[in-house]
């Protein structure tokens, strides 16, 4: 299984990640959860200290360079599909059973820029997508940045995280369309942090026809939880409830 979860800023896209990533983990699944948002806190929804949180992929220089054969001299050829099968032993960090790796923030220029950097961090993306066995749950930011045409396809849904609001629901119908340009057909809205069923019929007018698979209400106990620093997913029967919701609307095509 392998979904890529977004939303705008805010909406709860890292709690509901987290809480998939975690109920899997805790089904004896192999989880690899990416956290590919550059304003990165999967780790503190995890309940991770700041001290083991892993480092961005995309700051490893050296490798980078050992592995795409890289000398960063201008106009320079380098190889685009570097070795990358080792990368999540060695960098991931784990807890309860879910494996979390940073991506970092893609580096930006002109039309088409393609750095080295870029390239690894395509590759290990599209290693773990096409890997067979394995869970990955991506912590996208709020679009499609890293992902390809060629990437995209090891995707089995999108879930966009809507909160009520406007700007949520921008969100949602603009990631619809950029998923739609790069190739992934199925994409889930998963409603959040509603308190009035007003607030339900209005959103799923909204994003329709996208279907809703899972709405959860406000839980103050979330909140709570980021400001202790420790991970909201107790596994209780009614979070457990959300996350099979939403799994039950994901049509997986990879083993």
């Amino acid at each position: 299984m392998k979904l890529a979860i977004t939303g705008k800023g805010g909406a709860g896209k890292t709690t509901i990640a987290v809480f998939v990533a975690r109920y899997l983990a805790a089904a004896g699944r192999d989880v690899i959860l990416i956290d590919a948002d550059p304003d990165a806190n999967a780790a503190m929804a995890l309940g991770l200290a700041e001290s083991v949180e892993p480092r961005p992929i995309i700051e490893l220089k050296d490798l980078i360079q050992e592995r795409t054969g890289s000398t960063g001299s201008p106009g320079e050829f380098f190889s685009l599909n570097p070795k990358v099968d080792d990368i999540p032993e060695q960098y991931a960090v784990e807890s309860n059973g879910v494996k979390l790796l940073r991506m970092g923030r893609l580096k930006k220029g002109g039309a088409g820029c393609f750095c080295p950097e870029n390239a690894f961090v395509c590759a290990l993306l599209s290693h773990l997508l096409y890997r067979k066995g394995q869970v990955v749950v991506l912590d996208m930011e709020a679009g499609i940045e890293h992902l390809s045409r060629g990437t995209a396809r090891g995707v089995d849904m999108m879930l966009v995280v809507v909160e009520p609001g406007r700007r949520s629901i921008q969100t949602a119908l603009l990631v619809r369309r950029c998923a739609s340009d790069i190739g992934i057909q199925d994409v889930g809205v998963v409603i959040n942090k509603y308190r009035e069923p007003k607030e339900l019929d209005y959103i799923e007018k909204q994003v329709s026809p996208l279907p809703v698979l899972a709405r959860i209400p406000y839980d103050p106990t979330i909140a709570a939880s980021d400001l202790e620093g420790v991970c909201a997913y107790r596994d209780t029967p009614e979070q457990r409830r959300w996350v099979e919701e939403i799994l039950s609307g994901v049509p997986v095509r990879s083993p």
